[in-house]
Parts: structure tokens; sequence; C-alpha cells
């Protein structure tokens, strides 16, 4: 997969990027869970670290297991067993994601991630529930895997700019909104083939993803709770500084000149995807570069 109009990718991995570090967690958790192997072996369990991984990471369908293990909604989205899901996974997350965060920002990478997995989750729990055929495998059922995240990263940036190319070999340019179609139809088609769960929660991610897209472009973030919790974790285990802090005072922005400003950034954005789709990421001035790239990194 290449992408078209001459769009810059950093394979260095020297960048601490959020695409970058969901990639490394993905990895360890897999490379983690593989070592585990040779403890198992020199403490002659009779288990397994894959069946130790399916018990308390994977999400389970059956509501009254999820109840004891709820962490498991989170955690089912970093777990991988077998390396080519792994693969493939990150490897739409490298490509993909990159333009998502052009487009989107950084930050929101991590947001529409979670809570896209989260909605995979719950959307995978909720058909294994309600629909007969699931009945007999419910309560033994479980799901793993990045993809409904990535499905989401997949179906926002098609959503975001649908017009925008890249160049996919055999097929050459192709616009992201029929990528998206494109694995969005072949979920809906293989629920009621092998993986049912897996497809399931792919639809439920790339939903997320979608309406994420639509209220994003209104002003509006329904992700943007992630970010809060994330931080508010995060502030839990950083050491204090209080001694460093400095007080700013700044004027409160009304909600009339936020939502105008908002509405011309907006306006521009389009303008410059617009001129993207039409004559390619290289016409852009550098003023619309800069532009862009600042946006992105909110």
């Amino acid at each position: 997969m290449a992408f078209g109009n001459r769009f810059n990718i950093d394979p260095s991995f020297k960048n601490n990027s959020m695409m970058v570090k969901l990639i490394y967690a993905n990895t360890v958790v897999f490379l983690v869970i593989k070592l585990l192997y040779l403890f198992f072996w020199l403490m002659k369990a009779n288990s397994s670290p894959d069946q130790w991984a399916l018990d308390w990471l994977a999400v389970p369908a059956n509501p009254g297991t999820l109840l004891f293990k709820p962490w498991t909604i989170f955690t089912y989205m970093f777990l991988h067993l077998g390396f080519f899901h792994l693969l493939s996974n990150m490897l739409y997350l490298f490509f993909l994601g990159q333009l998502f965060v052009q487009f989107l920002g950084e930050k929101k990478l991590w947001t529409v991630y979670i809570t896209g997995g989260l909605a995979g989750a719950v959307l995978y729990i909720l058909f294994f529930n309600l629909f007969p055929v699931f009945r007999d495998i419910m309560p033994v059922s479980k799901a793993l895997g990045a993809s409904a995240s990535v499905m989401a990263v997949v179906a926002a940036v098609g959503t975001y700019a649908p017009n925008f190319s890249i160049r996919l070999f055999i097929f050459g340019d192709v616009k992201l909104k029929y990528i998206a179609l494109v694995l969005f139809i072949f979920d809906v088609i293989s629920i009621s083939n092998s993986n049912s769960g897996g497809h399931i929660a792919h639809i439920g991610g790339a939903a997320l993803g979608f309406l994420f897209a639509k209220q994003w472009q209104k002003g509006k973030d329904i992700t943007a709770w992630v970010g809060t919790v994330t931080a508010f974790v995060s502030a839990i285990f950083k050491p204090s500084q209080k001694s460093k802090m400095k007080v700013k005072y700044k004027r409160a922005t009304s909600d009339y000149d936020y939502n105008s400003r908002k509405k011309e950034e907006q306006e521009l954005v389009d303008e410059i995807l617009d001129k993207i789709s039409k004559s390619g990421y290289d016409s852009l001035s550098k003023t619309e570069k800069d532009f862009l790239f600042k946006v992105g990194g909110k």
C-alpha cells in the first residue's frame, strides 16, 4: 500500500506519536504472552498463556462473566494471539492512522481508537445476547483484537476526507470513502460465516468512526470524555509539580465567538480537502500545509 500525491510517511518510528504508541502497545502485549510460554513450561502449568489471556484479557459475550471482569472491555482491543492478526491490524493502523492524524489530529486518534473499541465490544455483546443464533455459543464466546478500534479510525478518516486518494498495489488510486465502504460491506456479509463476533465488533467500530467524523464536522466531539478520563488517570500517576506551576489568566471566549471561529476554520479545512482531492497534496501552498498541520495537531 502506498499513498498517492507524495504523502509523506515516516517508517522510522523515531517519532513518539500516538500511532506509534498504539502499535507498540499491541505488539508488546503480543510478545509478552508469547514469552510467557517459557514460564508456563518451567512451572508445569496445566494451562497455556493463550488460554490465560483469553480468560483474563478477552471480552466475554456473557454479561455475567463480564460483570466480574469489567476491565476486559478495554484490554481486549490490545490483545492478539495470532501474528498475522496483529500484523494486519497494525498495518491498517500505520498507513491510515497517519492520514487520520493529518486531518483530525493526534489526540483524536487515541480517543477514537478507544471509543471505537468500546463500541465494537458493546455491539458484539448485544448481538450475542439478543439473537437466538448465538444462544449456544454465547456463554463461552470471547472477542479480542484491535480490529474494531482500527475500523473506527478507517471509517472516521474515510468520512472526514472521503475524496482523498491513496495508491493501492494493483488497484491504483482509490478514494478513502471506497476503502471504508468496501471493508464495512465485507464485514456485514461475513457475519453469517466464520468469526461472527469479530465482524460484528468491526461494524460497531466503523459506526462509531462514522458518527465521530460527522459530529466533528459540526464542531462536536463525542469522544472528548475519553480524553478527560485519560487526563484524570494520568494526573493520578504523574508526580506533583506544584512548585513549577504558573497561573495564567485568560479572557473567556464567548460561545458565539468560539462557534464562529470554529465554523470559519472548518470551512477553510473543507476548501483545502477539496483542493487535495482535485489537484493533489503537492498543489497546496506552504501556508495551507502549515494550517492543515496546525489544525491536525489540536
